[in-house]
C-alpha cells in the first residue's frame, strides 16, 4: 500500500435512501471515535445532504453523482462503500484510493481490494451490524483498534431537544404533561405496511388502554412531503376523543429530523423516519414483513438495547401486514411502556 496520510482520509460512501443513510451513522461513529483525527467524508444523493452536514461524526460531504469525480481526486487513504454499484467501484478504482473496502457481493467488488463476506441476503444481522462489521475491517487494515460505540449514534444536545419539544408543543397546541405518541403512516415505498384503518386501529386500542390506566396522550401523525393525505385520512379515522393532530414537515428534512427527538415514542413502518428516531434514540416501534430481506432483525433501528419494539406477521405470512393484530401490538407497547 502506498503511504498515508497522517491522520488519514476516508471517504464513505453510502448514495441511496434516507434509512439506509441514518443506519451508516454507527459506522460513522466507530471511525470518528477510533480515529478522532481523520478526516471523514461521506458521499451522499441531494436528498440526504443536509442530514449528512450535520452528522457529528462527519468532517466533509460531497454530493453524488456531481462530486464523484472530485472525490477521487482529493488525496484519500482509503474508501468505505457500504452499498457497492459498478459505478462507484470503477470510480474509485480509477482513482487509485489505497484501501478499497466493500461488501463481497454483486460484480463491482472486483474494484475493490478488501472484499469482505458477509451475506446480506441471509438478513442474519441488522443492517447497522453488518456497516459496523464493515468499518471494524477498514479500521484493522489501517492498523487501529476499533474503539466500541453507543446509541445515542445522534446525540443531540440536551437543550435542542427542549427547543424542538417547546416549538411543537406551540405550534400543534400539545399540552407538554402528556406522552406524545408520533406515528408515521407514510413509508415511501420501501417495505410492507400497515393499512390506515390498522394504525387507527392501533392508536385506539393504545389510548384506550392508557386511559384506562389514568393516563394522558397526545398522538402527532406525521408526515413528509406527498405524504399528507395519507395522514389527514389517518386523522380522520380517529374518534374525537383520541388527542390526534397532525404534522407536516414543511421546513426540509432536517427540521422534520430534529423535531423528532420531541417524542416520547415514535410508531412507524420501516421506513426512513424510524431510522431517524433510532439514531436519536427515541423510543421506537416498527412494523416490518416476515420477507426474508426485510425482517425486523435485519432492518432494527440503531436504538440503544431495549428500547425498540418489533411486530411482523406470523412466519408464513411474509408481506401479508393484515395478519398482524393490532390489539396484542397495542396490548404489548403499553406493557413495555410500563
Amino acid at each position: 500500500m502506498n503511504k498515508l496520510n497522517n491522520p488519514p482520509r476516508i471517504l464513505v460512501v453510502r448514495n441511496d435512501k434516507l434509512g439506509d443513510f441514518m443506519l451508516a451513522w454507527p459506522a460513522l461513529a466507530l471511525l470518528k471515535q477510533s480515529l478522532p483525527l481523520a478526516t471523514i467524508t461521506v458521499l451522499v444523493p441531494a436528498y440526504t445532504l443536509e442530514l449528512a452536514a450535520a452528522c457529528p461524526w462527519v468532517d466533509e460531504v460531497l454530493l453524488d453523482p456531481q462530486d464523484l469525480t472530485q472525490a477521487t481526486k482529493k488525496n484519500f487513504d482509503a474508501v468505505l462503500t457500504l452499498f457497492s454499484t459498478g459505478r462507484i467501484g470503477w470510480q474509485v478504482f480509477k482513482g487509485r484510493i489505497p484501501l478499497r473496502v466493500a461488501p463481497a457481493t454483486k460484480w463491482a467488488q472486483v474494484f475493490y481490494n478488501q472484499r469482505v463476506v458477509q451475506r446480506r441476503s441471509r438478513s442474519e444481522k441488522s443492517e447497522y451490524i453488518y456497516n459496523l462489521d464493515l468499518a471494524e475491517h477498514l479500521l484493522t487494515k489501517l492498523g487501529v483498534t476499533p474503539k466500541p460505540v453507543t446509541a445515542p449514534f445522534w446525540p443531540l444536545a440536551v437543550s435542542e431537544r427542549e427547543a424542538q419539544k417547546a416549538s411543537l408543543a406551540e405550534s400543534l397546541s400539545l399540552d407538554a404533561q402528556d406522552k406524545w405518541f408520533f406515528v408515521h403512516p407514510g413509508s415511501g415505498g420501501s417495505a410492507a405496511n400497515l393499512s390506515l384503518q390498522q394504525f387507527a386501529g392501533f392508536i385506539i386500542h393504545v389510548d384506550k388502554q392508557r386511559v384506562a390506566a389514568g393516563k394522558t396522550s397526545q398522538w402527532v401523525i406525521t408526515a413528509g412531503p406527498g405524504e399528507e393525505a395519507q395522514a389527514q385520512a389517518l386523522l380522520a379515522l380517529l374518534p374525537n376523543e383520541v388527542k390526534a393532530v397532525g404534522y407536516f414537515s414543511t421546513k426540509g428534512l432536517l427540521a422534520f429530523a430534529k423535531s423528532l427527538s420531541a417524542a416520547a415514542v415514535f410508531i412507524a413502518g420501516s421506513t426512513g423516519p424510524l431510522h431517524v428516531a433510532g439514531a436519536l434514540d427515541v423510543p421506537t416501534v416498527g412494523f416490518f414483513p416476515e420477507k426474508r430481506s426485510s425482517t425486523a432483525l435485519r432492518w432494527r433501528p440503531c436504538n440503544g438495547e431495549g428500547r425498540t419494539l418489533a411486530f411482523s406477521p406470523p412466519k408464513n405470512a411474509e408481506s401479508d401486514m393484515a395478519q398482524i393484530d393490532v390489539l396484542q401490538a397495542a396490548k404489548a407497547l403499553v406493557a413495555w411502556l410500563n
